[in-house]
């Protein structure tokens, strides 16, 4: 069936792809944030454990939203590591690194998830997309508190 919700075909076209990418940069960061939840050691382990199962439990419930909203423009939510390690701007990590370089990689993993999530506004605005507009002004509230938070224990 058509679908009429005031977006042209183009506009959701354009933001879909937009959000497959936030959706790929939060799935990765999901991952790599479970990963250091498992695999985190050292005299900041019980922190560090319980702040990394928070935040990847918050990913987790992130990438259902950013998938819906593809969803309701019309288009396929990529679901693949494949998709995702080619549209998302995030690194896997090596190995399993210290703890402070895992707080190092989250805080530059949730800088990039906010590069990527502002770079769709332009297209949510063009085509009056206030849904879209709402949902990446939460994410980005989300994205730099975090990254703000991880960033202090480094200091």
């Amino acid at each position: 069936m058509k679908i009429d919700i005031g977006i042209g075909e183009k506009d959701r076209r354009a933001i879909a792809e937009g959000l497959s990418r936030v959706l790929a940069d939060t799935y990765t960061l999901y991952l790599k944030t479970h990963n250091f939840h498992w695999n985190v050691t050292g005299p900041m382990f019980n922190t560090l454990h319980l702040m990394f199962e928070t935040q990847y439990n918050e990913l987790a419930l992130a990438v259902d939203l950013i998938a819906e909203r593809i969803r309701a423009l019309g288009h396929p939510a990529p679901g693949s590591y494949k998709a995702y390690s080619k549209l998302s701007s995030i690194a896997e990590a090596d190995g399993v690194p210290a703890a402070e370089e895992m707080i190092k990689q989250l805080v530059e993993g949730h800088e990039a998830v906010a590069k990527t999530a502002r770079k769709v506004f332009p297209a949510a605005e063009k085509a009056d997309d206030q849904p879209t507009a709402d949902l990446m002004t939460e994410r980005l509230q989300i994205h730099e508190k975090t990254a703000w938070m991880l960033r202090s224990m480094l200091e």
